[in-house]
């Protein structure tokens, strides 16, 4: 089984960033222009240009394919997010078996290592923070199209598109689990609801009743 959770906006105190040549972090938000004033930061968008002449996408990639000793200290998807949930998926499945979806990256394997970013589907969010449907991105896909077992995601409604387009080309069944009262647009994929009178972030919630075997596909 193939798990899929969607990323969270508190990141770990210690997360690491990209940085441009005269040593500013580069902080990955929506909206570079509508951002707050902050000299220790650079803002970008992921798919915009580097120092290098590469998207900054293409320069994540070509770090984590050669990330040596890790000097800047990015640290892997499951273990950006504050959240506890990430690493009792971890545990349960395995890092092979357990990808996230990210706002700002896409679909992203656990142990991709990803840098500091503030980007959300969220419309309650920072207008800085918050990813449009008009946005380009070039989102990544690490799920493999091949992939034959099943694929659950966990996961608020605003995400479901993107989970949906992403993985339309995979072999196997995909399940999303919903909690909203009208069930989400999710062409090709198995719908479950899951209830509960939690509202914000109900999804942890729900993947450790699905951890448990409290609830299934």
């Amino acid at each position: 089984m193939i798990v899929v959770i969607q990323c969270a906006a508190r990141k770990k105190p210690n997360a690491g960033y990209l940085l441009r040549p005269d040593g500013r972090k580069v902080l990955f938000v929506a909206d570079p222009d509508s951002t707050p004033a902050n000299a220790a930061h650079a803002y970008v968008r992921p798919d915009d240009i580097a120092d290098t002449g590469e998207s900054w996408r293409a320069k994540l990639l070509r770090y984590n394919d050669a990330p040596g000793n890790n000097l800047l200290g990015l640290l892997p998807a499951w273990q950006l997010y504050e959240n506890r949930t990430y690493k009792l998926l971890a545990d349960k499945y395995g890092l092979d078996h357990l990808y996230i979806l990210s706002a700002g990256w896409g679909l992203i394997a656990a142990d991709f290592l990803t840098p500091a970013y503030d980007i959300t589907f969220s419309p309650s969010a920072d207008s800085f923070k918050r990813r449009r449907k008009k946005d380009r991105y070039d989102d990544l896909c690490m799920l493999p199209a091949d992939t034959a077992e099943p694929v659950v995601f966990f996961g608020g409604k605003d995400y479901v598109s993107l989970f949906c387009s992403l993985t339309e080309r995979i072999k196997g069944q995909r399940h999303v689990i919903y909690n909203s009262a009208n069930a989400p647009d999710a062409p090709g994929c198995l719908l479950k609801r899951y209830n509960t009178t939690t509202r914000t972030n109900w999804h942890y919630e729900c993947a450790k009743a699905f951890i448990a075997e409290e609830i299934g596909i």
